[in-house]
């Protein structure tokens, strides 16, 4: 098992194990110990959902303290072990597993925000060198789409005994397979601004995604926004926003040199975006296929995207210079 006690004795592996050093780590348990207790406290329900009857912490104690049930959650999110699997490590059964799991992702989410949930005038504004582009220095926002695989979903009949396809919404003909997708938006440092919910990967298109989000009126005036080919004709929908996309070759009317130049110019800069998508890739959780229910996936995307932000945020990513 995973335990404080076991990795202090070899801190070395605590990065390949939960995603953080054991400085950081320790770091992260103060703020999340008070989380979770300010959480407990301003609970009224059990996590069975049902109104509470007595004070927070009266019923029975866990088998591990706080920490340790944190550092199991890391580790779950880092290398995406089956519950019994877990289980076996910590000898818990999988009903056991999935409770202290959901009791510290219930704090790990309400820790979970990105900048551009708050109202715009409580925004950040980006000045120093190290966080624009010099190119394109008005760029507050790279946006793409991130596409996981999930199990394929299964067909159910309706009171009339019709029976629903609800496989081909998840079924991505580019990634042929069944898919969630996720919108995301990183700021020029790398650090993620906006997650979208999940959403299914075959019927929701990139540049459909957008449109739901909305998340361009949320820009500033003098803010501009980057994206790939995937979001071609967006600047239709938004006429007086400033935004950064790559040319697109059409039928008889292939790119030109300097369209094509242009375009590698601009590739060099939304390499950002790619390396924070690597971060994310780190924990196993998004990356293999995701077994768990689907409505679960948005929750665990947003947890893993605040420990990505807060590991930029003591480790900023290598600065890229175009050359």
């Amino acid at each position: 098992m995973i335990t404080y006690e076991k990795l202090r004795k070899k801190p070395q592996v605590a990065k390949n194990l939960i995603g953080m050093t054991l400085v950081a780590f320790d770091q992260f348990y103060e703020e999340f110990e008070n989380a979770h207790e300010e959480r407990l406290q301003t609970s009224r329900k059990t996590r069975r959902g049902k109104r509470r009857q007595r004070s927070v912490g009266a019923g029975r104690k866990h088998k591990y303290d706080l920490r340790d049930r944190l550092l199991m959650t890391l580790f779950w999110l880092k290398a995406y072990t089956t519950y019994e699997l877990l289980g076996f490590f910590y000898d818990l059964d999988k009903t056991n597993i999935e409770d202290n799991l959901i009791l510290i992702m219930e704090t790990l989410e309400g820790m979970s925000t990105f900048e551009f949930e708050r109202h715009a005038t409580d925004r950040k504004k980006l000045h120093s060198v190290a966080e624009v582009m010099d190119a394109f220095p008005d760029v507050r926002l790279i946006i793409d789409g991130k596409e996981q695989r999930v199990e394929r979903p299964k067909n159910k009949k309706d009171k009339d005994g019709n029976v629903q396809d609800r496989q081909k919404p998840y079924y991505s003909g580019k990634k042929k397979t069944h898919t969630l997708k996720n919108q995301v938006a990183v700021a020029p440092h790398g650090r993620i601004e906006h997650v979208s919910e999940s959403v299914p990967g075959g019927a929701i298109h990139d540049l459909m995604l957008l449109r739901q989000t909305d998340l361009l009126s949320k820009l500033n005036d003098e803010e501009a926004a980057m994206m790939d080919k995937g979001y071609d004709g967006i600047a239709a929908d938004y006429p007086d926003q400033k935004l950064y996309l790559p040319y697109k070759a059409r039928r008889n009317h292939p790119l030109t040199d300097d369209q094509k130049a242009y375009n590698r110019f601009l590739a060099k800069y939304r390499i950002v975006v790619e390396h924070t998508m690597a971060q994310l890739n780190k924990f196993q959780i998004l990356v293999q296929r995701f077994r768990h229910q689907l409505t679960k996936h948005s929750r665990i995307f947003r947890i893993v995207a605040g420990l990505v932000n807060r590991r930029i945020q003591l480790h900023p990513l290598k600065q890229y210079s175009p050359a």
